[in-house]
């Protein structure tokens, strides 16, 4: 282990071996003072306890319904107004063409997410996640981030509670992680002022998981935020998922400030990504999965980042705008022999796996579960 004789790092060596929680002051130790390469071995440490030597993707077409957006985020460039000639919204017809280019190219998860549309009632919201479940009962649909859950419940005076039972009897399988951000209050009001606060975000997913639905987590890094405010936002989670169990996976996203109000700042570069992998991997030790998100993070890291903590690299990817309008340079998909070449290259075993982490069987284009995935989750809670 390299840990320069350090004797900070070689106690929190010891305890990341005996399977102890970090601290959130072992956590900012670690973000401001830890080695790279001491960093990421001891990820992959626990990386490989819980996943072993696999790495999992899965085969998913994104859609954004609209990018008009009531909200102006300083660190959004996917966001237009209404009369903004960047400005679209999706007709039932869209929606239905979507799914079914989804559906033969064998995807087994539709994502939506999107701006919010403030002319729109909570009906057409609705009928988004009907429309696309009518058409193609087999997607999983993981959409709806807590913001946008948030809004559904302010437009149509009800609460977050039943817009949920809504979207799950319209056909909503999961949720994703987006909204997050970072959790301190202060960082939140420079960024995204007039934006659901995080505890609105942690009431969306503990509702959420009483009702049974599971969900990914983010957190938004290398703008303006510090280690203590990065530290603070996994030990958040970190709680939550004590108190429910019902997250699935982790996905730390670097800030792309390219056609943003924030465009003076330097982009995180590869080692800073490596490094919040690996420091999410070790901070949150009840989380099964940690993503690398390989069209914000490129190929390349993402591949290296399956050494660094991540067991996941997301998927096919088909028609992603959110990070693209930001000024992301990798490729709008990725075919599936491509994910499998990019996983073995880095010495993994290539897993596709659904929505909930179950192994999908694949012949071609028609697939099937076959069960949960072959791993060695421990839970380290103590």
């Amino acid at each position: 282990m390299f840990t320069n004789g350090d004797p900070q790092l070689l106690a929190i060596a010891e305890k990341v071996q005996n399977k102890e929680r970090l601290t959130a002051d072992d956590g900012i130790y670690l973000d401001e003072r830890a080695d790279l390469h001491s960093l990421g071995q001891l990820a992959n440490i626990v990386r490989e306890r819980k996943n072993g030597n696999f790495a999992y993707y899965n085969t998913n077409i994104h859609l954004n319904p609209t990018n008009v957006c009531v909200y102006r985020c300083r660190f959004c460039a996917f966001r237009a107004d209404l009369k903004d000639e960047r400005g679209y919204t999706f007709t039932d017809e869209m929606l239905r063409e979507r799914v079914l280019e989804g559906q033969a190219a064998g995807a087994t998860e539709i994502h939506v997410v999107g701006g919010l549309h403030h002319q729109k009632k909570y009906d057409w919201y609705l009928n988004v996640v009907r429309v696309i479940h009518e058409t193609c009962p087999e997607i999983h649909i993981k959409a709806w981030t807590p913001v946008e859950i948030s809004w559904f419940a302010f437009i149509s005076k009800q609460t977050i509670r039943q817009v949920l039972e809504q979207m799950m009897d319209a056909g909503l399988g999961s949720m994703p992680g987006g909204g997050a951000e970072i959790f301190d209050p202060e960082i939140r009001r420079q960024i995204c002022e007039h934006k659901a606060d995080s505890q609105v975000w942690f009431d969306v997913h503990r509702t959420a998981h009483e009702l049974g639905l599971r969900s990914n987590a983010t957190m938004l890094y290398g703008h303006i935020e510090e280690a203590r405010h990065r530290i603070d936002h996994l030990c958040q989670l970190r709680n939550l998922q004590d108190e429910t169990g019902g997250f699935q996976t982790f996905i730390p996203l670097a800030f792309h400030p390219e056609n943003t109000e924030l465009s003076h700042i330097r982009k995180p570069d590869g080692l800073f990504d490596l490094r919040m992998i690996a420091l999410s991997r070790l901070m949150l030790d009840n989380f099964d999965h940690i993503k690398a998100y390989w069209i914000m993070l490129g190929q390349q890291t993402a591949q290296l980042a399956l050494a660094w903590g991540a067991d996941d690299i997301d998927g096919t990817v088909v028609h992603e705008l959110i990070y693209h309008d930001a000024g992301a340079e990798t490729p709008e998909g990725m075919t599936v022999d491509q994910l499998h070449q990019l996983i073995q290259e880095a010495g993994r075993i290539p897993m596709e796996r659904d929505t909930l982490y179950r192994r999908v069987v694949r012949s071609g284009r028609n697939w099937s579960v076959a069960g949960p995935l072959q791993t060695t989750t421990e839970d380290s809670r103590h």
